[in-house]
Order: structure tokens, then C-alpha cells, then sequence
């Protein structure tokens, strides 16, 4: 490691991860092995059975199916290192392998916000606009919103990625964190961070703020819709509707705010660590349950695979 200022450049970072836990470092091994490999059985499985059933080719789970995806593609940008780090002498990783990271981390961040929103969207016109949802949510107008999730995202985290690249790195290069997130990142920099710090407020303004702004909107006005049906069951009914996606909004934004306001300072301690856990590993996990346990349509659908099996 360089130690001060240097006038040579890095050419690789030291994630520490969990070292700080040698005791149980087999446990830890063990218990993100098992959630990475039930997030990613959990995902594709639903992904297949979505496109299985045409049941369930509607605008919901076309957005749910691309929820899944966007999932295993973030899951697997930070934990296959981090279990590969656990038994390593020296965490490194190359200056190029951490921006890259940090590049396609972003991405599927930012764009799991965006199709969210979209989401949202869908809710509501299932809702307020019962009779002119297969019309409003067209075909086209679905894929157009993935498409412009994934966009958003995408341009979001080159924005971010040229930013990097003009910083300088000269020393030290240790960075307390099991990925390089872009709090760490920043810290470790020889060079005035401020236009950095401003491109990431901004997007954050954008990405977090309005796109939490149209979802609290849409549910607003399904509160109000909701308010309006006369039968309890019906009521009930329509809650049920857009109760998961709910659960799995408040559980994305809530642990990422978190996060990111308990480190604002660029450090990593013990609990920030475990707490980055809850949405970068933990969340990707839960979503396919959440919509799934629930959820009298995916329980049909299974049903009907599985009569399809003991058929053949």
C-alpha cells in the first residue's frame, strides 16, 4: 500500500469486507452463499414461470420479470467477490474491476428505482383506471418504460463513471467495505471531490426524490380510489393488489436512505457494513417472496405447471 501522498497511481484497492470478523468467517461464508444462491434460484425461477404461463403475461409481471432480472444482475455485481474474499490473504481488486463494479452497481440501482416507479404507475392505472387499463397500459408503453428504466439508469451511472475517471488516486488504498461503493470511493481520492459529490446530490435528487414523489402520488390517489368501493371485500381486494410492490418500495428506499445517510462521512464501520448488506443482498432476496407468497395468481400458476407435468 502507498502510504501518504504519492505521485505514483493506484492500480488496485484492498477491500477489507469482513476481515474485522475472523472468528466467523466460515458462518458469514456460509449464510451470504446460501442467500446468494436462493436469490438467484428464487428470481430465475419466477422469471421462467412468468414466461411459462401466459396467465401471467400481463404488465405487471412483464415489470415483475425485469424486477427479477435487474435483481440477480445486482446481487451478483458485489457478492460472488465477496465470498471469494473471505478466504483470500489479500482482498484486492484492480482500479478498472472496482470502477466497473461500482458502474453496473449503480446502473441496476438506479434503474430497480426507475422500473419501481413504473410499477407504481401500473398500479394505479389497474386501479383508478380499471376500465381503460388494458388501453393505457399497452404493450408498447410497458417495454417503453423498462426500456427508459434501464436508459435512465445506464446514462445515470456513465455520468458517474466519467466523474471517476477524472479523479486521482494516489494513496492509501484500502477500502473499508466488502464493494466499492461510491462513498468509499470518494474519500480515498487525492483530488477535490466537490463537482463529484454535486453530480451525486443531484442524481440523488432525481432518482430518489421525484421518483419517491410520483410513487407516493400514485398511491395517494389509489388510497383514494381504494376509499371509494363500497364492499369491504372488494376493498380488500384491491389493497391486496398493490400491498407487495408497497412492501418492496418501502423496504428498497427505507434501507438505501439508511445507508447512505449513516455514511455520509465516506467511512465504512462494522454496522454500515451489515447494514449495506440489507439492500445490496438481503432485498434481492425477499422480492420474489414478497410478490409471490401472497399472491393468488402466482399460486394458480404453479398449480397449473404442475398439472402440466404430472400430465406429460
Amino acid at each position: 500500500m502507498i502510504q501518504g501522498v504519492n505521485i505514483t497511481d493506484i492500480t488496485h484497492f484492498i477491500l477489507l469486507g469482513f476481515s474485522d470478523f475472523p472468528r466467523i468467517t466460515a458462518v458469514l461464508f456460509a449464510v451470504f452463499l446460501l442467500i446468494y444462491i436462493m436469490t438467484l434460484i428464487w428470481n430465475l425461477c419466477l422469471i421462467i414461470l412468468i414466461r411459462m404461463d401466459s396467465h401471467l403475461h400481463t404488465p405487471m409481471y412483464f415489470f415483475l420479470s425485469n424486477l427479477s432480472f435487474i435483481d440477480i444482475c445486482y446481487v451478483t455485481t458485489s457478492v460472488p467477490r465477496m465470498l471469494s474474499n473471505f478466504f483470500q490473504v489479500q482482498q484486492t481488486i484492480t482500479f478498472v474491476g472496482c470502477v466497473f463494479q461500482n458502474f453496473i452497481f449503480s446502473t441496476m440501482g438506479l434503474s430497480e428505482s426507475c422500473l419501481m416507479t413504473a410499477m407504481a404507475y401500473d398500479r394505479y392505472a389497474a386501479i383508478c383506471n380499471l376500465l381503460l387499463y388494458s388501453s393505457i397500459m399497452s404493450p408498447t408503453l410497458c417495454v417503453q418504460m423498462v426500456l427508459g428504466s434501464y436508459m435512465a439508469g445506464l446514462s445515470a451511472s456513465i455520468s458517474q463513471l466519467c466523474a471517476i475517471l477524472q479523479l486521482h488516486f494516489c494513496g492509501p488504498n484500502v477500502i473499508n467495505h466488502f464493494f466499492c461503493d461510491m462513498p468509499q470511493l470518494l474519500v480515498l481520492s487525492c483530488t477535490e471531490t466537490f463537482f463529484v459529490q454535486l453530480m451525486t446530490a443531484i442524481l440523488t435528487m432525481i432518482f430518489g426524490i421525484i421518483n419517491v414523489s410520483i410513487i407516493m402520488i400514485s398511491y395517494g390517489y389509489i388510497v383514494i380510489s381504494i376509499m371509494k368501493i363500497t364492499s369491504a371485500k372488494g376493498r380488500s381486494k384491491a389493497f391486496n393488489t398493490c400491498a407487495s410492490h408497497l412492501t418492496a418500495v418501502t423496504l428498497f428506499y427505507s434501507s438505501s436512505i439508511f445507508v447512505y445517510l449513516s455514511s455520509s462521512s465516506g467511512g465504512s464501520s462494522s454496522f454500515d457494513r451489515f447494514a449495506s448488506v440489507f439492500y445490496t443482498v438481503v432485498i434481492p432476496m425477499l422480492n420474489p417472496l414478497i410478490y409471490s407468497l401472497r399472491n393468488k395468481e402466482i399460486k394458480d400458476a404453479l398449480k397449473r405447471l404442475q398439472k402440466k407435468k404430472e400430465y406429460c
